[in-house]
């Protein structure tokens, strides 16, 4: 009873239904913030929400009788055991900001679809490099931090004015957002050679640095999918070895 039960919830067709009720719920979610659609139908939306909780609850619960202990060694279970546990604690009282967290109920697509997963998984192996790269960002940030606070602190408190201040700054510098004219023009006009602290800071930065980062997320992902192709490709390879070897002892059988 448990491998069959294991087997349905295996089969591609359970995983492509699991996946359509958490998009439907995440549709619900996005319409219970509507005040105009509860009003016509808020007691259809609760009911349906309910419903699709229910479904999730049952599958963790199958999932738990099918596998036993063996449930909690799969991270992605875990993982689905606590998006659907938060979504079951009594939103009341003090725990009332719960209600907004039911939305990470739409995460669960992440370990129901396996490019999603993937994609995880190489973001997750690439944490030990990009936590060298931000650390190299960080010395480089409080560097500049303090250079601009001691440039332009006099003449751009609200900008420069603090070590923080600067750190925000520079920041939005970064990601290019309003830098030129709503922040470096403005300083040039009065420090005119300021542009040769900010266009290296950007240099580096903004294009050296962040696509350090990109670079080494992709070359993680490239490495899951690889990986994943090379384990599916001795999966189908040992697959066929087993079937000749069953072919070869029937054939050895037969008079």
């Amino acid at each position: 009873m448990r491998q069959y039960l294991s087997d349905f919830l295996d089969r591609p067709t359970t995983r492509y239904t699991i996946m359509g009720v958490i998009l439907f719920n995440a549709i619900i979610l996005g319409l219970e913030t509507s005040g105009t659609v509860m009003n016509r139908a808020g007691g259809l939306i609760v009911a349906l929400d309910t419903a699709c909780l229910a479904i999730f609850v049952a599958e963790l619960l199958a999932k738990l009788y099918a596998r036993g202990l063996r449930f909690f060694r799969n991270a992605w279970n875990i993982f689905d055991f606590l998006v659907v546990g938060i979504a079951l604690v009594p939103a009341a009282g003090g725990l009332s900001v719960l209600r907004a967290l039911r939305i990470l109920r739409l995460m669960r697509v992440i370990s129901v679809a396996p490019t999603l997963r993937r994609v995880v998984e190489g973001f997750i192996s690439a944490l030990p490099g990009m936590a060298s790269v931000f650390l190299l960002m960080g010395v480089i940030f409080y560097i500049a931090a303090v250079i601009a606070t001691k440039l332009f602190a006099t003449t751009f408190p609200d900008w420069f004015g603090s070590l923080g201040g600067s750190l925000y700054t520079l920041f939005q510098v970064m990601t290019l957002e309003s830098w030129s004219m709503g922040i470096v023009r403005p300083v040039m006009e009065a420090h005119p050679a300021a542009w040769m602290f900010f266009v290296p800071f950007i240099l580096i930065t903004t294009f050296a640095v962040v696509n350090l980062l990109v670079g080494l997320i992709v070359n993680s992902m490239q490495d899951a999918h690889a990986a994943e192709t090379n384990a599916a490709t001795d999966t189908y390879r040992d697959e066929v070895i087993r079937r000749l070897a069953a072919i070869e002892e029937r054939l050895k059988d037969d008079p």
